[in-house]
């Protein structure tokens, strides 16, 4: 209850600041208040347009995310249970780690072409190092004890995995989670701008081009909103009950 008071002032808070600016600004075609957002918002959903170009970029984000995951935590695992195949992979992360998402992206749409597979490969690959990195590292930091535990009861492969494995890495996986999600819509964004004929990305563009700020804010908020349910109602939920087995 506490926190969510909290956030609440907190939100309050950067709409009376936005207002403010707003006002201080005077031309709302600079900076427009958020009350004026309210009619090309409503606008924009009646017409069906908002809640396509949405649907479509939450589409990208999704298979993005579960790619990624799904490829990171792999590689993550392997590279930390490892030391010989860490060696081996480890530069190939640092490189992908510092190459630029932007150069990923135009080298995908060069090489596979102006199509869905390229978007969603140059989303992927920019997010799989980073979630191979948290895994490894969780890997990594697995209890001895609780392994030779297992050990000693003879706990079969598989249930040595979900009973002993898994509940170690669940901070990781959760962490790996937000900061993939947080990190994957913005990049799907650019990725629209660049070479997609819809989403939340090609409208900014769009309207970016049109000198339209309303639009541009109408967009970025709508979609920023639906990030912000996303993490609050289940990435956080997650990420609390996974650590609930180390304080038991």
């Amino acid at each position: 209850m506490r926190k969510t008071a909290i956030t609440l002032i907190s939100i309050t808070g950067f709409l009376v600041m936005w207002l403010g600016l707003a006002v201080l600004t005077v031309d709302p075609a600079v900076l427009p208040t958020p009350g004026s957002l309210l009619a090309p918002f409503w606008a924009e959903l009646q017409s069906g347009e908002l809640t396509y170009h949405l649907s479509q970029t939450l589409l990208r984000v999704f298979w993005a995310f579960c790619l990624a995951m799904s490829l990171g935590v792999v590689l993550g695992f392997a590279m930390g249970r490892s030391e010989a195949l860490n060696d081996w992979l480890d530069p190939w992360l640092v490189v992908f780690l510092n190459l630029p998402a932007l150069v990923l992206i135009v080298l995908c749409y060069l090489w596979i072409g102006l199509n869905e597979t390229a978007a969603i490969t140059a989303v992927t690959l920019n997010k799989v190092p980073n979630v191979a990195v948290m895994i490894r590292e969780g890997t990594r930091a697995r209890s001895p004890d609780i392994a030779a535990l297992a050990m000693v009861y003879r706990m079969a492969p598989i249930w040595r995995l979900l009973h002993v494995e898994l509940p170690q890495l669940a901070p990781y996986f959760a962490a790996a989670a937000r900061s993939g999600i947080a990190v994957i819509w913005k990049i799907v964004l650019v990725v629209e701008l660049l070479g997609r004929s819809n989403g939340v990305g090609f409208q900014i563009h769009l309207y970016f081009q049109l000198f339209d700020v309303s639009m541009v804010l109408v967009y970025a908020f709508s979609f920023i909103a639906i990030m912000l349910l996303v993490e609050w109602f289940v990435l956080q939920p997650w990420e609390r009950s996974s650590r609930r087995w180390r304080v038991a």
